[in-house]
């Protein structure tokens, strides 16, 4: 009781003190017993409000990576004791705050450290002030404050690009404006696990987009523009554009689908460059059909001789040739001094026929990687089989005889196969005949396939046909309106035969072995 009286004296002394005491005085005294307090203290402290300045209209960037750095620690949550969580209605994910004066204990090499949120009422205001405090060992702040911080900010930068929402942008052919895209939300569900490809295939060109995405100080160093061309060709239905989905969820990038009929010139063409964002992908389907690029070289070749007799072109050639997109616009749009605006780019061209591409578009520097994407191989469709029907290729027998048709040249597109399979996804017996069947079709070129009746399999119209495939539907017999084959190929038809009549006693082995 002697203890607690003597506290209440010394509180009421310190009251008393207050009021007589003048405010310069007290302010004078309040600073030394922080200077004694920060003496006489192991550790460090140090404040980032959430603005800069007096004025609260510069948002601090330190202040909003220290907030997504603490997101992205798993251990942060648990080792805090309130959290405010919250949810975006563009996004699933579930973020939280550290509550007021709450503390978050985190560690780096070997060293503890903690974040305490503050949040202050300002007086006469309904406004917060908010700032977390940074609390580490005094001894090794010189040695551990830059490096801790450079890695809170590379932390929060990467979850940023993982967890925001990432859209799909196409040009509105206003480009003079504020902004000539509009975009909707991203959400392609196509990846690598999914996509119809080569494993070796796939694990050349993830390593080259992981390559790319780490190489910013590389690109720096060895002075490039940090952008990178990707020419993707190959028949419909190959999965050109499943592939470019895949490299924008792998990345985590958004994705720009230049439009070039809805661009009117070169200008506008910069312009559209200048308004995509960094960590982007950039892609022109169908380059060698969108405007006629190619026309410029044989125009530039005819005129030639015509040039040298008039030393000033007319004014009606300058108002055609500024007119539209030239092909020296879109290499400056892909490699001239305007590529280098922004970073972390790249630029995906596709096409049906690679031939018909200027070769001044496809050259190194402006599309480094040229991925061939053509019909389905023993893997790609092992993929499309799991992916569809949920089976294995050690549980279905009709996977040894797909496999001696795609080596006897019946492969069909990923399209095609997906197709097949998507119309028959509740009978995995009759999803997998039908893609023999399919692929026996493109064997025999058209004609009519040998019967099943082995097997007693009923076929479908469907069945007998590569679906989606023009080339196939002009060269089939009957109702289609397509042309026999010659009787000059004798000899070719002899090995088809040949090898008909082993995949027939294949499959009819499997089916007894099934009991189908």
């Amino acid at each position: 009781m002697e203890i607690l009286s003597q506290l209440w004296s010394l509180l009421g002394l310190l009251t008393v003190l207050q009021n007589i005491l003048p405010s310069q005085l007290l302010s004078l005294l309040n600073s030394f017993y922080e200077s004694l307090q920060d003496l006489f203290s192991p550790h460090s402290y140090f404040d980032i409000p959430e603005f800069n300045g007096y004025c609260g209209v510069d948002v601090n960037d330190l202040y909003r990576h220290v907030n997504l750095y603490l997101n992205s620690v798993n251990t942060a949550a648990a080792k805090c004791r309130r959290l405010t969580l919250s949810r975006s209605k563009s996004s699933n994910r579930i973020s939280f705050t550290v509550a007021p004066n709450q503390t978050v204990h985190d560690s780096f090499n070997g060293h503890s450290l903690s974040w305490t949120h503050h949040v202050d009422t300002v007086q006469d205001s309904l406004e917060e002030k908010r700032s977390f405090t940074l609390k580490l060992p005094k001894r090794h702040r010189q040695t551990l404050l830059s490096p801790y911080l450079h890695h809170v900010t590379s932390r929060a930068e990467e979850f940023e690009r993982v967890s925001r929402e990432r859209r799909l942008f196409t040009n509105n052919g206003h480009a003079s404006y504020d902004s000539g895209w509009v975009s909707v939300p991203f959400r392609h569900p196509s990846t690598f696990d999914t996509l119809a490809l080569e494993p070796e295939l796939k694990k050349q060109i993830t390593e080259d987009l992981t390559a790319f995405a780490n190489g910013k100080e590389f690109y720096h160093r060895v002075g490039r523009a940090w952008k990178r061309g990707y020419l993707l060709y190959g028949p419909p239905g190959s999965g050109k554009s499943s592939l470019i989905a895949a490299m924008a969820n792998y990345l985590c990038y958004d994705v720009y689908d230049l439009e070039l009929t809805k661009v009117t010139d070169n200008s506008e063409l910069r312009a559209l460059l200048l308004q995509t964002t960094n960590r982007s992908i950039i892609v022109i389907e169908d380059i060698d059909c969108s405007v006629d690029l190619t026309a410029d070289r044989m125009q530039k070749t005819s005129t030639s001789t015509t040039a040298k007799r008039s030393s000033r072109p007319s004014m009606k050639d300058n108002v055609e040739e500024n007119g539209r997109v030239t092909l020296s616009g879109l290499l400056n749009f892909t490699d001239g001094l305007w590529s280098c605006c922004g970073e972390e780019k790249i630029i995906v061209f596709t096409t049906n026929h690679r031939e018909n591409v200027d070769p001044a578009l496809v050259r190194c520097g402006r599309m480094d990687v040229h991925v061939s994407l053509g019909t389905c191989g023993a893997h790609a469709f092992k993929v499309l089989a799991k992916n569809y029907l949920g089976v294995e290729s050690h549980s279905h027998a009709l996977f040894d005889v797909v496999d001696s048709c795609i080596r006897s040249g019946g492969a069909l597109t990923p399209a095609q196969i997906g197709e097949i399979l998507l119309r028959n996804r509740g009978d995995v017996d009759m999803a997998m005949k039908e893609v023999v069947t399919a692929m026996q079709t493109k064997i025999l070129g058209g004609r009519e396939v040998m019967e099943w009746d082995e097997m007693t399999m009923v076929r479908s119209p469907e069945s007998v046909l590569v679906v989606g495939s023009p080339e196939n539907l002009e060269s089939s017999p009957g109702k289609y309106g397509g042309k026999r084959r010659k009787e000059g190929s004798s000899s070719s038809s002899e090995k088809k035969a040949k090898f008909l009549v082993r995949l027939r006693s294949l499959t009819k082995s499997d089916s007894g072995r099934r009991g189908v």
